[in-house]
Order: C-alpha cells, then structure tokens, then sequence
C-alpha cells in the first residue's frame, strides 16, 4: 500500500463557491518573518475563495469509501469533505495507485484487480455517497461548471501504470473510467518505464521506457489523458517528452536544487517542462522539501515518539530495517496508530525550547518560488501527497489549504498569479492534451 510506503518513507528518510477557511491554525502556523496585517488576511481570503484550489495528488484508502465509513464523515484521513470545506480546497485529484511487484501475470492481475477497486470507489463517493456534495470532472469546463455550483471536484489520477499490464487496452478502460494522468511507474520499474529508484544503484530495465511504455505514451496521447512524470527515471522522462505531442505534467515533484532526492527535478528537467509547456506541482512533503530538516528533527524526536507509544500502549520502531521487517498486516497496523505517535510527539516538541523546527508551508513554498524564478508561473503548481505521505506544518490535511494562499500573497503573488499556480496552469495542460487527443482522432478517422 502506498500510504504505507510513503508514510514509511517520510518517517524513516531522514464562500460563496468556497467555504470559510479554518481561522485558529491561520496565525500560528505561518511565516513568522512577515507580520500578517487584517488587510493581508481579508485579502487572501478573498482570492482564496473566488480562485479554484486543485491539489493534483491525494492518495486514499478504499476502506473509507463504504456507506458507514466515508468522506462524508470527519476522518482521520488528511482529505475529507468536511477537511475540504474547512479548508477551501475545492478540487481533489484522488489517486488510483498500485505498488510495483513482479512483472508477472499473476503480478499485472492483482493490480488491474486493486486498480479497479480504487476506481469504483471513487465513483461510489461520486454517485452513491454523496452526490449532493462532490462530482467527478474530466474536462476544465466541467472542473468550472461544478465550481459554479458549490460542490467540490474529484478527478481521477493514475499513479504507475504497473496495472496496464501488456494490454494497451486498459490504457483506454482507465480513461473511460475518468482516469485523466497517469505516470509509467513509481518505486520500482515497471513493465513500462524505470523509476527514479533506480538511480540509487544505478540499475535499470529499459534504459528509460520500454517499447511497450513507449506505445502507451502514444496512446495517452490519443485518448487525452496527460502524462505524469513524478516517478519515472529521468531518461524515462527524457523519451516520453521526445515522443509526447502534448504537455505533460509532474504531479507532485518539488525541486532538486533545493532538496536533492531523484523524485524531485533537477534544473535541465525543469527547463524540459518549460520547453514542452508543462507543468511542475511542487509537493508537500517533507522529505522532499527539506531532507535535512527532517533528518535533525527525526533524530531529536525518536526518544519523545517513544514515551508517546508507551503512553498509547503501542509498539514503536525506529529503524527501516524493523519496520520492513513486519508482515503488511503489521505494517498497517503500525500505521493505524502512527499518525497518533507523530501528533503527540509534536505537541510535546512545541513545548521544548530550541528543538529543530518541522518542515513547514515557508520551506514548501521556497520551491514554488525557486521553479517559478526558473520556469516562469505558468509552468508551476501545486499539490500535497496527502494520504500517501504527505503533510508538512500549516498544511497537515486539507482544512489548512488556506495557509498556502496565505504565504503566497505574503511573499507578493498577484491574485492572477495564485489563480495559476493553484488550477490554472494544470488545467490548461489538461486542454491542450484533449485537444491533440481530438485532431490525432480526426486524423484516424477521416
């Protein structure tokens, strides 16, 4: 599972249209460098309510998408309705993953199987759970249109396309499904693309992506669903971006000056998805904004995670070795109560005088500012990771999403640069993929 992966990850690596923004956390959890006057904040939360806030990447759990447990309900989940109102997000791109196992049949069946779980959940929350409060969009319009109305937005990402398997039809079930980006693969090489992963030892499988991987871009292209290179190898991304007639996208990358991890972009990719006019959602989580930040305050918070623990009557670990080491029951299990351990050693944190600083909305926004100053504001956007990982202090679930606008308008964003950063820019990617999908339909059908 891939929250468990990456909560693993991140703790081992070292209204109108829009409803009224959380107002207690605003303050506390901001930059203290800029005093926000009630002019700053009355002015932010005026952009934030008239613009359209789109996080491209939320991961879920398809055991909170049933009629007793669900979305409707205020759950320990970083995205819900009543976090998404709380905060002002109005659209989720929710996240159809599979983990990466054997380039076997046995191996691409059970993802197709758990990939079209996922799916059927979302379209649950859409049409059983609660139609009333939120509505699947696959087009920019329809992104406009549901605004409009009040209600929230899901749309559907694809993150690895391991569940494909070697039948290129799929492609076109998951974009039928509302499946509208997709990445080829995530940790671990796939029958499709290698990973970033790769790199650490530099083993690779294709040298990039493999004939199959490259059909698959040519497909994408034909249906109009956007490409997603958050995950695959550079090389890979490299040829995808030889090979696309469209923008493609990273759906949550942060920059590599910055915080140098192979899931983030170095300088010559970014300058690559300028090139192509694409479009990089800097992420917010925190291995990936500040690796050594969260290395220093790991280190410090272990004994203090401990006696939370205990305090809990739960088992602790803090090392990777033992928590790989358990069985995926175990593991779930661990991270059933993990996020628990993690509030009350922050509380505890808060009240200790010099201790290292959490990752926070100024560290995250640092890399809009650095890809912006690079690339330009039409090719930068944003997104969380939430529930796979994701979360970083002022932004630790979606009811702080106004604390992203905040810092923005703090640091001089004009209202027609947010709204960019925020859905714009994405959703002109989108457009401009459905349109090549449109004129390479004609064309094949004269």
């Amino acid at each position: 599972m891939k929250s468990i992966q990456l909560l693993c990850l991140s703790f081992l690596l070292v209204m109108s249209c829009k409803d009224e923004p959380k107002q207690e956390q605003i303050i506390a959890e901001v930059n203290e460098d800029v005093i926000v006057t009630p002019e700053m904040m009355e002015r932010a939360k005026d952009i934030h309510k008239r613009v359209i806030t789109l996080d491209t990447h939320d991961d879920f759990n398809v055991n909170n998408f049933t009629d007793s447990i669900n979305y409707t309900q205020d759950l320990k989940s970083q995205v819900t309705l009543p976090k998404m109102k709380a905060g002002g997000l109005d659209v989720a791109w929710f996240i159809v993953y599979t983990g990466q196992d054997t380039l076997s049949a046995e191996g691409y069946a059970k993802a197709y199987k758990t990939a079209m779980g996922k799916f059927d959940a979302i379209h649950k929350l859409v049409t059983d759970i609660a139609p009333d409060q939120i509505e699947l969009a696959l087009t920019s319009d329809d992104v406009r249109r549901i605004d409009a109305s009040g209600k929230k937005i899901a749309m559907i990402g694809i993150e690895n396309g391991y569940p494909v398997g070697t039948d290129i039809k799929n492609v076109e079930k998951f974009y039928d499904l509302g499946g509208r980006y997709m990445s080829l693969a995530h940790n671990g090489h796939s029958q499709l693309s290698d990973s970033n992963t790769g790199e650490k030892d530099d083993v690779w499988l294709h040298n990039g992506l493999s004939p199959l991987g490259k059909e698959v871009i040519v497909e994408m292209n034909r249906l109009g669903m956007m490409i997603d290179v958050s995950h695959p190898s550079k090389e890979a991304m490299r040829q995808m971006i030889e090979l696309t007639k469209a923008p493609i996208i990273a759906s949550h990358s942060s920059a590599r000056a910055l915080c140098d991890h192979s899931r983030n972009l170095d300088d010559e990719q970014l300058q690559w998805m300028k090139d192509n006019n694409g479009v990089v959602h800097a992420v917010a989580l925190d291995a990936y904004v500040n690796a050594e930040k969260v290395a220093a305050r790991d280190e410090a918070l272990k004994s203090i995670q401990k006696e939370a623990a205990d305090s809990l009557g739960v088992k602790w670990y803090t090392s990777r070795d033992e928590v790989m080491a358990l069985s995926n029951e175990d593991q779930g299990e661990f991270f059933e109560y993990y996020g628990e351990v993690v509030r009350l050693a922050n509380e505890k944190a808060k009240t200790i005088e010099g201790f290292p600083p959490a990752v926070n909305v100024a560290d995250f926004v640092d890399h809009i500012d650095y890809m912006v100053d690079k690339i330009g504001i039409n090719h930068v956007g944003i997104s969380s990771d939430f529930d796979g990982g994701g979360g970083i202090e002022g932004w630790r679930d979606a009811s702080e999403t106004f604390n992203v606008t905040l810092e923005l308008v703090k640091r001089g964003y004009t209202e027609a640069e947010i709204s960019k950063l925020w859905s714009e820019n994405l959703l002109r990617v989108l457009d401009d993929v459905q349109a090549v999908a449109k004129n390479m339909q004609a064309q094949s059908n004269p």
